[in-house]
């Protein structure tokens, strides 16, 4: 520890504290994640292990970088870079009447997606990206952090938990309970955030995870086997679910800050059928990029 100073805490979860830190030796500020030791727990929470053993793997520009692991009286400390906010607070710090600039929006998305399908090559889900959960500069580079729920997949696809990715970024499959599911759960995500950059609000904000899937099926219709075959076979289905009707069109279309590209965008990346939704490869050779 002597290496590093601590300057002021960033924030706190229930893996612990993240401080903001300096290195004595050079003056570069880094991010250090204290990891919680709980009562009764034996060793490092898997959370971690899992973080460590994918950043150690996952090298990319848009990615935040593992940059040196601590362990001192019984403290635990994962060394990583800097960058001093989230997509979330600077979203929020935004004047009322101000939306993020269409060229700003169109190139996090690009830098985001980037990074996804590097991890999605390497068979990678992150299956928690949020606007917390990507960190920004203040030259427009934006990075993806905290792997604490990434797994590794391979063909075929396991079975995976359910007790994955935040509630408001978290796609129709999981919520109804699919027993397998892949990369288009991150793409899900990313639409998501992708309407929030645009327009400074949540798309789907839900209290629970009912309240969740009735506030998708508001906005986007509730689902049937004709728009994704299988649908009333998952766990989480009911045939008494409210029939609602697609208006997503007409919001995108009311929404300040959705630009042609993302009305086109916007519904392939939040398909209900996940084999048919676009891939992060099809979003980085869209139009709009050429």
């Amino acid at each position: 520890m002597e290496k590093y100073e601590k300057i002021g805490r960033i924030g706190e979860g229930s893996y612990g504290i993240v401080y903001k830190g300096l290195v004595r030796a050079t003056g570069e500020l880094v991010a250090m994640k204290n990891v919680r030791n709980f009562i009764g727990a034996e060793g490092i929470p898997a959370t971690t292990i899992r973080e460590i053993s994918l950043l150690r793997e996952l090298k990319h520009p848009n990615i935040v970088a593992l940059l040196d692991l601590l362990y001192e009286d019984n403290n635990f400390y994962l060394i990583l870079e800097y960058l001093p906010m989230n997509l979330r607070q600077y979203i929020e710090s935004l004047p009322p009447d101000q939306l993020m600039e269409t060229e700003m929006v169109g190139s996090y998305l690009y830098q985001i997606t980037c990074a996804i399908l590097y991890c999605h090559r390497r068979r990678v889900l992150h299956r928690d990206l949020t606007p917390q959960n990507l960190l920004i500069n203040g030259t427009g580079l934006i990075k993806v952090a905290d792997f604490g729920l990434s797994c590794s997949f391979n063909i075929p696809m396991r079975v995976l938990t359910h007790e994955v990715v935040t509630l408001w970024y978290r796609p129709p499959e999981i919520l109804l309970g699919s027993a397998r599911y892949s990369c288009p759960v991150d793409i899900w995500s990313i639409g998501c955030i992708l309407f929030e950059m645009a327009t400074s609000k949540p798309l789907f904000q839900g209290d629970s995870e009912i309240g969740q899937l009735f506030r998708i099926f508001q906005i986007l219709g509730t689902p049937n086997d004709d728009v994704w075959p299988g649908v009333s076979n998952l766990s989480g289905f009911n045939a008494t679910f409210p029939n609602w009707t697609c208006n997503f069109y007409n919001l995108m279309k009311d929404s300040p800050g959705i630009i042609d590209a993302f009305i086109d965008l916007l519904p392939r990346m939040l398909t209900y059928n996940p084999s048919q939704r676009i891939t992060a490869k099809e979003i980085i050779e869209h139009e709009f990029y050429k």
